[in-house]
C-alpha cells in the first residue's frame, strides 16, 4: 500500500529542518496546527521563526530526538530537557521557552519523518526513524500533497522558479487573495520563504526539478520558464531533464510556458504562452521594452490587446519574463491588470537574487543566488544597465563554482559568461558534499575564464578572498557576489574591512 501524507494530526519531524525548502513547508505545517518538530546542526533566524510558531527545533541530529514521540508526557518532557543540554522542564532553544503543553501531541504516536535528498541513509536520524518504523517521506513528497490541497499554481524550471513564484504570490497578496506561498527564498513581504492564507484557497509554490521530484506535482496551473541541463550529478542529459518536465505538463490541469527557451516551445505545449519577442505569437508579450540604471518598464499586450505598462524595479530582461508568466496566471484568475500592474512596480524582490546588501564607500554590494551560466550572463547583463558613468562605472563579478559536477560539465559555457563584467574574481568550488571525481578546481575555472575576459583574478579561499577585496575595489564599482554556497557569508566582512581601508 502506498504510503500517503497525513494532516490529520499526526506529528512531522524533520531532518534537517532548516533548510531552505524544509523549512517552508515545517512553516505552513505548523501554521496548520499540525504537531512540527525538526533538528538542524545549527540555529539560525530560519530556526528561531519556525519556533516562533511552535515548532521543536533540536540543535543536533542524532537518533535520541526521535525519544520526543516515547512514553508519557512527563518523559517526553525529560527527553527533551535531557537533549537539549539546558536542565528544564520546558523546552527551550535559541531564548525562546515552550510550556509543557506544547510538547503534550508528541507522545500519543510515531512521527512522519521528513528528509530531503541532502540527508543519507547513514544519518543516524534518519537510521533510527527507519528502525522505528516512521513513515519516511521526501520533502517533496509533502510538498506534492499540499500542492493537492489547495487550488494551487506551481512554478518549474531552470531558471527564474524563485523570483517568478515570489511575484505571483505578491501580485496575489496585493489583490486580496490571501494566498499560502511556499518558495526557495526569503522575501520580505510575508518575512520569510513562506506564508499561510486563507483555508481552501490558493497556494503558489516553487517546484523544484534538480532530483527529479517534479514528476510528483498535479497542480492546477504549472509554470514553465524554461529548461536546461544545470544538474548533472542527477542528470546525463538534456532529454532527461525534458521527460521530467513532459511528465509534469501531463499532470497539470493548465500550462504556461516561455516560448523564448526553444525547449519549451519545441517539446512541450503549453495551453497558455508568453515571450518577450512580440513576433512569435505569444498569448502574452512586451513592445517597447526598456531598461535602465532606475528599472525596466514595457508596454504588455494581451492576445494582440494592449493591457497597459508595467514597471518594474528588480533589474533585468529576465525579470521582465518572470513577470509575463506572473501576469498570465493574474489574468487567468480574472485580475484586472492595473491591480496586477500596481504588484509588480511594488515587488522589492527575494533574498538573493539582486539583493542589495549596502553602499559603502561609493561601492554597492549585491548578493545573487546566479549559478549556472545562463544565469550569470543574465544577472550580469541586468548589472550592466545599472552602469550610469556617475554614481556606477564598473561591474565586479566575484564567483563561487557550485559543485564539481556542474563546473567540469559547463566549463566551456562559464567561460564565456561573464562579458558584461569589468573585473572577475574567482574563488574555488563549493562542493555541496560531492566527491571531486573530475579532478577539477576554481583556477582550472579562472585559467578558461582568461581566455575570453582580460581581467580575471583567482583566490583560492575565502579568506584570501576577503583579504584581498578592500585593495581591489574602487568608488563605483557594483560587486556581484554570485553562487549558491557560502560566498554570501563573507560580505558583512567585506563591507566592514572596507569601511576600514
Amino acid at each position: 500500500m502506498v504510503k500517503t501524507v497525513d494532516f490529520s494530526g499526526r506529528p512531522f519531524h524533520f531532518i534537517g529542518i532548516g533548510g531552505i525548502g524544509m523549512s517552508a513547508l515545517a512553516y505552513v505545517l505548523a501554521k496548520r496546527q499540525l504537531p512540527v518538530s525538526g533538528s538542524d546542526l545549527r540555529s539560525t533566524h530560519i530556526t528561531e521563526r519556525l519556533q516562533g510558531v511552535g515548532a521543536h527545533i533540536f540543535s543536533r541530529q542524532e537518533a535520541t530526538n526521535l525519544e520526543l514521540f516515547n512514553g508519557s508526557p512527563e518523559q517526553v518532557l525529560e527527553t527533551v530537557s535531557v537533549a537539549n543540554g539546558n536542565g528544564s522542564s520546558h523546552y527551550k532553544g535559541n531564548g525562546k521557552a515552550f510550556p509543557e503543553s506544547n510538547l503534550l501531541p508528541f507522545h500519543k504516536t510515531l512521527p512522519q519523518v521528513i528528509c530531503s535528498t541532502a540527508i543519507g541513509h547513514n544519518n543516524s536520524e534518519y537510521a533510527a526513524a527507519k528502525e522505528k518504523g516512521c513513515p519516511i517521506f521526501h520533502r517533496s513528497d509533502v510538498l506534492a500533497a499540499l500542492i493537492r490541497d489547495y487550488q494551487s499554481i506551481a512554478v518549474a524550471g531552470t531558471h527564474g522558479k524563485t523570483t517568478t513564484s515570489s511575484l505571483i504570490g505578491y501580485m496575489l497578496l496585493k489583490a486580496g487573495v490571501d494566498p499560502t506561498i511556499i518558495v526557495g527564498g526569503e522575501v520580505d513581504a510575508w518575512e520569510g520563504n513562506a506564508r499561510i492564507g486563507a483555508k481552501g484557497g490558493y497556494l503558489v509554490a516553487e517546484a523544484d526539478e534538480s532530483d527529479g521530484s517534479l514528476t510528483k506535482h498535479y497542480p492546477n496551473i504549472g509554470i514553465v520558464t524554461n529548461i536546461e541541463l544545470d544538474h548533472p550529478d542527477h542528470y546525463q542529459t538534456l532529454d532527461d531533464v525534458v521527460k521530467t518536465f513532459q511528465i509534469f505538463e501531463t499532470q497539470c490541469d493548465i500550462l504556461i510556458g516561455c516560448l523564448d527557451c526553444e525547449t519549451v516551445a519545441t517539446q512541450l505545449t503549453p495551453s497558455i504562452t508568453y515571450s518577450l519577442d512580440a513576433n512569435k505569437g505569444a498569448d502574452y508579450t512586451v513592445k517597447r521594452l526598456i531598461s535602465d540604471h532606475n528599472g525596466t518598464s514595457a508596454q504588455v499586450w494581451e492576445k494582440g490587446n494592449y493591457l497597459g505598462e508595467m514597471r518594474l524595479t528588480i533589474p533585468g530582461n529576465h525579470n521582465v519574463s518572470n513577470a509575463l508568466a506572473a501576469i498570465a496566471v493574474g489574468r487567468k484568475l480574472g485580475l484586472e491588470f492595473s491591480v496586477i500592474a500596481d504588484a509588480l512596480l511594488t515587488f522589492e524582490g527575494a533574498k538573493r537574487r539582486f539583493e542589495n546588501r549596502g553602499h559603502c564607500n561609493g561601492v554597492t554590494f549585491i548578493d545573487d543566488y546566479a549559478h549556472h551560466p545562463s544565469e550569470i550572463a543574465a544577472t550580469l547583463s541586468a548589472a550592466r544597465c545599472k552602469v550610469d558613468g556617475n554614481k556606477i562605472s564598473r561591474v565586479v563579478a566575484i564567483f563561487q563554482p557550485h559543485r564539481y559536477s556542474r563546473t567540469a560539465t559547463f566549463l566551456k559555457e562559464f567561460a564565456g559568461c561573464f562579458n558584461h563584467a569589468d573585473l572577475v574574481i574567482l574563488t574555488d568550488i563549493y562542493s555541496a558534499g560531492e566527491v571531486n571525481l573530475h579532478n577539477i578546481s576554481g583556477q582550472d575555472l579562472a585559467q578558461a575564464v582568461q581566455h575570453h575576459h582580460p581581467q580575471v583574478i583567482y583566490e583560492p579561499s575565502l579568506n584570501a578572498l576577503n583579504e584581498a577585496l578592500p585593495s581591489l575595489l574602487q568608488p563605483g564599482d557594483l560587486v556581484l557576489f554570485l553562487g549558491a554556497g557560502n560566498l554570501n557569508q563573507i560580505i558583512p566582512q567585506v563591507i566592514s574591512q572596507y569601511q576600514a581601508a
